[in-house]
């Protein structure tokens, strides 16, 4: 892939990834992209590397702009290591005595990645570093998303190079927001909830305080997927509402099932809660990814998990989705169980116990003996009902 010029002297040098298919358990179908950058000054910089296996690749779309020797030190903003993957290979081909500017975690990151002395420089938060004609100002975003995040900002052109926040795996020849259009903002919803849904109170706190500092940022240059240029205030805008938790009127219903017992239960659920009025979302766990249900889960009022018992537990993919979710910390939900057993029954109470630690607002659950009868479909098409009204009326109090 040709580097991509965003402005003059600085460019996009990372690569796209067409063929992975998951990352750390997220589901990436359109694969995704290590964006790298170079900022051709006084000085030649570049903006974190790309994971190990591209490196090669990285190095030959710098040589179409610039000797790689030339290059005089590298910024890591994040020491993950799709970023920081190809450092070392980078630093033996430009000179292993430049300096690499990180975070004071990422110093202590790097040294235990890679075992080997590398000539690293922490910097401290509003610190900054002189191009020329261009200056650097790096920014610490501790847990956004790991302990060694920063941001770097090129005040002259206003760009924020963004590490992993404003990002979206998606590969693509499209680089920039005005080449995609809307197509790309499911893609940054669904990074968003699966990855820094967990740090959305920092994220408010980090948008407040680029407010303060008066910080202008005309382009957003993130290390996965598309830059932002046509409209930069579009994804900072989706990050505070996203970050808001604002629900509505919506339910997921998750469920798995052995005999079809628990589907059926599931099926009337969903009846009794459209019949409400409520925008419902039945997804089966031997078809949905656990990042696609998480990214329904980011602006639902209601999780509906139905799973039958399994050797008196849990089925392990209804185990699997809530432990993922459970990591992400979703607030402001309604919880409520469901399942059909054969003579225990314990993964409904076990469901609802799971629901509590995550501070869900618990609806009393239901469960049926074997396979549901007339009855049984009529009282789980109640119990959708009762969660719809439950969904309209907390909503009313939290809107009042």
């Amino acid at each position: 892939m040709k580097p991509t010029q965003i402005v003059k002297g600085v460019y996009d040098v990372g690569v796209n990834d067409w063929n992975i298919e998951d990352f750390h358990g997220y589901s990436t179908p359109l694969g995704t992209s290590y964006n790298a950058y170079l900022i051709v000054d006084e000085k030649v910089v570049l903006i974190d590397t790309v994971k190990k296996e591209f490196t090669d690749q990285m190095l030959a779309n710098i040589e179409r702009i610039i000797d790689p020797r030339k290059i005089d030190f590298v910024i890591s903003n994040h020491t993950e290591m799709d970023h920081s993957g190809g450092l070392a290979q980078v630093m033996h081909r430009i000179g292993e005595e430049k300096t690499v500017y990180c975070s004071k975690m990422g110093a202590k990151n790097l040294k235990l990645h890679f075992h080997q002395q590398l000539n690293l420089e922490p910097v401290s938060d509003g610190q900054e570093l002189s191009l020329g004609s261009r200056t650097l100002t790096f920014l610490e975003t501790r847990m956004l998303h790991w302990p060694d995040s920063m941001f770097t900002y090129l005040k002259e052109d206003k760009i924020l190079f963004s590490s992993d926040g404003f990002g979206q795996h998606y590969a693509g020849f499209e680089k920039f927001d005005d080449a995609v259009g809307n197509a790309i903002m499911p893609h940054a919803k669904k990074y968003f909830a699966n990855i820094l849904l967990l740090y959305a109170p920092l994220i408010l706190k980090l948008i407040d305080r680029v407010a303060k500092m008066g910080l202008q940022i005309d382009i957003i240059c993130p290390d996965h997927g598309i830059i932002w240029r046509k409209d930069p205030a579009k994804i900072i805008n989706a990050y505070f509402q996203w970050s808001k938790q604002i629900p509505r009127p919506k339910a997921v219903l998750v469920y798995d099932t052995m005999w079809h017992s628990t589907e059926k239960m599931a099926n009337a659920i969903a009846s009794g809660l459209a019949a409400e009025g409520i925008d419902v979302r039945p997804m089966y766990l031997r078809k949905w990814h656990r990042s696609d249900i998480m990214t329904e889960v980011l602006d639902a009022k209601a999780v509906i998990i139905g799973s039958p018992t399994l050797n008196n537990s849990l089925f392990p993919t209804v185990s699997d989705i809530i432990t993922y979710m459970k990591g992400l910390k979703p607030q402001n939900k309604i919880g409520a169980a469901f399942g059909s057993y054969g003579w225990s029954g314990e993964a409904v109470k076990q469901i609802t116990k799971e629901l509590q630690e995550m501070k869900f607002e618990i609806i009393e659950p239901i469960r049926k003996q074997y396979i549901p009868d007339k009855k049984g479909l009529e009282e789980s098409y109640e119990f959708g009902q009762t969660i719809g009204r439950t969904i309209h009326s907390s909503l009313k109090r939290e809107f009042s």
